[in-house]
C-alpha cells in the first residue's frame, strides 16, 4: 500500500503552544482524568543544535506529554529565543501548532516535502532522534513535525 510522500499514514502526535505548562497541563489531566505529567526542558543548544530558519538558536522549551493511546499530546511552552515556537505563540497565541509523524530516512523525507515548496521551519535533535518542522501551512494548513527515532 502507498505510504505517500511521508511514507506513514499514522498521526504520533500534536503540539499545542502554552503561556503557562503548569496550568495546561493540570487543565488537560483533569479532563482526561490522568496525573499531570512531569515537564521537562528541551536540551540545551550544544545538544540540541536547533537552528530556526537556517540559522543556530538557543531557543528552549518546556514540554509536556500527555500518552492516549496511539496519539501523544505534547504542551510547549518557549522561551524567549527566536523559534518557530515563540513566532507561532507570538502571531497566533495559544492553541494547535504542529501535527506530527514518526519517519524513517529524515533527510530524503525532508528533500521530497522541500521539493514541493514545504520549508524546514526549525530543526534539532533530541536523545535518541532528530524533528524538523516543515511549514507546509500553504497545502496542508499547518505546520507539520517529522520525528525520527534511533
Amino acid at each position: 500500500m502507498d505510504q505517500g510522500i511521508l511514507g506513514t499514514k499514522v498521526i504520533a502526535q500534536i503540539g499545542i503552544l502554552v503561556h503557562d505548562i503548569e496550568a495546561t497541563s493540570k487543565a488537560y489531566a483533569e479532563m482526561l482524568g490522568v496525573e499531570v505529567p512531569t515537564w521537562n526542558w528541551t536540551d540545551t543548544a550544544d545538544i540540541a543544535k536547533t537552528e530556526y530558519l537556517g540559522q543556530p538558536t538557543e531557543a528552549r522549551a518546556k514540554l509536556a506529554f500527555f500518552n492516549l493511546g496511539g496519539l501523544q499530546l505534547e504542551l510547549i511552552e518557549p522561551d524567549h529565543n527566536p523559534s518557530t515556537w515563540r513566532e507561532c505563540l507570538d502571531r497566533n497565541g495559544e492553541g494547535p501548532h504542529h501535527i506530527a509523524f514518526l519517519v524513517n530516512g529524515m533527510k530524503q523525507v525532508v528533500k521530497r516535502l522541500e521539493d514541493r515548496g514545504m520549508p524546514v521551519l526549525q530543526r534539532g535533535e533530541y536523545t535518541g532522534g532528530r524533528y524538523a518542522y516543515i511549514d507546509a501551512e500553504r497545502d496542508l494548513k499547518v505546520i507539520l513535525e517529522l520525528l525520527e527515532n534511533d
